[in-house]
């Protein structure tokens, strides 16, 4: 017994001088990713948001934050310790005016159209965390790593474990040399892990990686001529903008913000694909000002995520995360497209129960009078066919959705 309390007490001594070191953040433990003239975001030293939320977090509430990451939380719901997950194999590719998308989990999503396979934030690793320490997965990929067609784009929202595994990105490199697409300051970390710099080359056969500010943009392919007698469109390059999020990015302590995060456009020649990376609400103008980018191709498919939303009791969203109903907000902002609901179920990093965010993104949208098929939650791993372009659906009932959150619709969803 004596022996168990000394090994319990110098575990606690243990943490406690690692919550110390955390709060501390030494010097060595920062680093320089990017440097460049002061912007609207950037003060030449730190990226910011522009809207004037810093997200800081109090020392004392980050060390609860990661003392329950280390420790858990027994007030919090239960998740399972696995979840069944049937793999599908993609095709090679997908031509003409299909678009094809299978959630691989998380914020991964393979988007297949014009002839490229478009990759979004992939991550294969079992932990998400420096050194294999992190939130395990629970639901294993939707698509087996050998089971990948050969990838010709991969855009990387920012630098947090769970969105940069560097592991899998070196992986994919390796294997594909495909284009991949990051924010300022990103591109020195995957830079580290050996995979090189695609300079200032504007190609359709130049791998490589390539940063960008927000408004921003890179040619990633460019499409050969079309024969005669085809539409124009089929000529357009597919153009990768870069686009305004609402985040923070770090990988150490002291290394806060020192990389951009971003959402991001694809303009491909039969409508475009959104994918918003990690972001919470903020001013909630940069939906529209990406949709914006395309305007003329108009955007066709989004990923928008709609978890690790909840980190208090009854919480709705916090700072960097959207929730349910902010998410619906980022969806009209883009104009309404069909929408694939990600950032959920698939490593836990919040309070929320398992299955809390996508049965409250039906809810809401129904109380918001709109169709729940149009922006829905997908089984990891089910490819699905998204619909040609067409005209949006009406804006969503906003009084209806906040009079069902006042009923308290909500409230058992824990």
């Amino acid at each position: 017994m004596r022996l168990i309390r000394i090994a319990l007490a110098s575990l606690l001594w243990i943490v406690v001088a690692f919550c110390l070191i955390a709060t501390a953040a030494p010097f060595f433990l920062d680093r320089i990713y990017y440097t460049g003239p002061v912007t609207g975001h950037f003060d030449g030293k730190r990226f910011f948001n522009p809207d004037g939320d810093a997200l800081d977090i109090s020392a004392t509430r980050r060390n609860k934050l990661l003392w329950q990451q280390i420790f858990g939380d027994p007030t919090r719901p239960a998740w399972p310790d696995k979840v069944a997950v049937t793999p599908s194999k993609p095709p090679a590719s997908v031509e003409g005016e299909r678009m094809r998308v299978t959630w691989i989990g998380h914020a991964s999503v393979l988007v297949q159209a014009s002839g490229l396979n478009i990759l979004t934030d992939p991550v294969w690793s079992e932990t998400v965390g420096p050194y294999g320490f992190g939130p395990k997965r629970v639901a294993e990929p939707g698509v087996r790593f050998e089971d990948l067609p050969k990838i010709d784009i991969v855009l990387v929202s920012h630098n947090h474990y769970d969105h940069m595994d560097l592991a899998t990105l070196k992986r994919l490199w390796d294997r594909d040399h495909p284009i991949i697409v990051t924010s300022l300051g990103n591109d020195t970390l995957l830079h580290q892990a050996g995979i090189p710099s695609r300079g200032m080359y504007h190609c359709g056969d130049c791998p490589g990686v390539v940063a960008r500010d927000w408004g921003e943009e890179t040619i990633a392919i460019r499409f050969e001529e079309p024969e005669k007698g085809k539409p124009f469109r089929d000529a357009r390059p597919a153009v990768v903008h870069v686009t305004r999020s609402h985040h923070w990015d770090s990988r150490w302590f002291a290394d806060r913000n020192r990389a951009l995060w971003s959402s991001f456009v694809v303009a491909l020649p039969y409508g475009s694909f959104f994918f918003a990376g990690d972001t919470g609400l903020g001013d909630g103008k940069w939906p529209a000002e990406a949709a914006a980018q395309v305007s003329s191709f108009g955007i066709r498919f989004a990923a928008i995520p709609i978890g690790a939303f909840r980190f208090d009791e009854g919480q709705m969203e916090s700072g960097s995360h959207i929730g349910p109903k902010d998410a619906i907000k980022v969806w009209d902002g883009l104009g309404r497209p069909p929408s694939l609901a990600v950032h959920w179920g698939t490593f836990r990093l919040s309070r929320e129960g398992y299955a809390t965010p996508p049965r409250m993104l039906r809810g809401m949208m129904q109380c918001a009078g709109e169709d729940p098929a149009r922006f829905a939650p997908h089984a990891i791993g089910q490819g699905f066919e998204v619909p040609p372009m067409g005209a949006a659906p009406r804006a969503p009932d906003y009084a209806g959705l906040d009079r069902c959150i006042r009923n308290g619709n909500f409230d058992a969803l824990r």
